[in-house]
């Protein structure tokens, strides 16, 4: 029988999407049997259209064994719109240049900040965002520059879930976010100290096209010099409006 009919109701579409969904920022490797139950496929079903996705070269495999994204995918995915990004990468570069910090660019994705863009060095704190990676919006302070101009009922639905608690220091008392956030919107920018990661702080700005926020600008340092954070924020804030006004008027 085919593989439609075992399991009613899955396209073979559907299936290879499930497939490929299974892989992301914090799984980039699979072994076949984890990509089987993140996929939510049998064993034999996964392992058969793993095979077609490697001939095709959509999957390709890790010194270990591992299955991974191919470079097929990645050779589509430079096709993909990225006038946001492309736009704000100079910003991203001229802002790591002049302060020598991480910088990372982030969008609002559901009730995630789905990280697009990021500028590091060698000798900048280590931090945990990747691009194609996605964190809560809460702890982080590109988050928080997002949510804070997002509209009144989405800021309500969010602060009313039970809020995750990356570390001690994480903020989740609805009354102390929202309090937060009314700062965070009067000041133009976000800070954060050890609330995704110890040992790290950071400051972000929101990028506003027509008065919604687009995307946020982030940098980050080790927390033993969150007192540099404050000279961090007029450059920080200055590349924010560069890339707003980049989208405004593209080229």
């Amino acid at each position: 029988m085919a593989g439609g009919q075992r399991e009613p109701g899955r396209t073979v579409t559907s299936k290879v999407l499930a497939i490929l969904g299974a892989f992301d920022a914090a799984h980039p490797q699979l072994t076949l049997t984890d990509l089987a139950r993140r996929s939510g496929l049998p064993l034999s079903t996964a392992h058969r259209l793993a095979a077609e996705l490697e001939r095709w070269q959509a999957l390709s495999r890790a010194p270990d064994g591992r299955l991974r994204v191919g470079l097929r995918l990645w050779e589509l995915g430079q096709l993909a719109p990225g006038s946001l990004r492309e736009l704000a990468h100079p910003w991203l570069q001229e802002l790591f240049v002049s302060t020598g910090e991480n910088v990372h660019l982030a969008v609002r994705d559901g009730l995630e900040v789905l990280y697009v863009d990021k500028v590091y060095g060698r000798r900048a704190v280590p931090i945990v965002s990747r691009v194609g990676g996605r964190l809560p919006m809460h702890p982080t302070g590109v988050g928080k520059a997002l949510l804070a101009h997002e509209e009144d009922w989405f800021v309500r639905a969010y602060l009313a879930r039970e809020l995750e608690r990356p570390t001690p220091r994480t903020i989740i008392e609805p009354g102390r976010l929202a309090r937060e956030l009314a700062s965070v919107r009067a000041q133009g920018y976000a800070l954060t100290c050890e609330e995704m990661t110890l040992g790290s702080c950071s400051a972000a700005a929101p990028i506003l096209v027509d008065g919604r926020p687009a995307a946020a600008l982030g940098i980050v340092l080790s927390s033993r010099r969150v007192r540099e954070l404050s000279r961090l924020v007029e450059p920080l804030l200055a590349a924010a409006a560069g890339v707003a006004a980049a989208c405004a008027n593209p080229q």
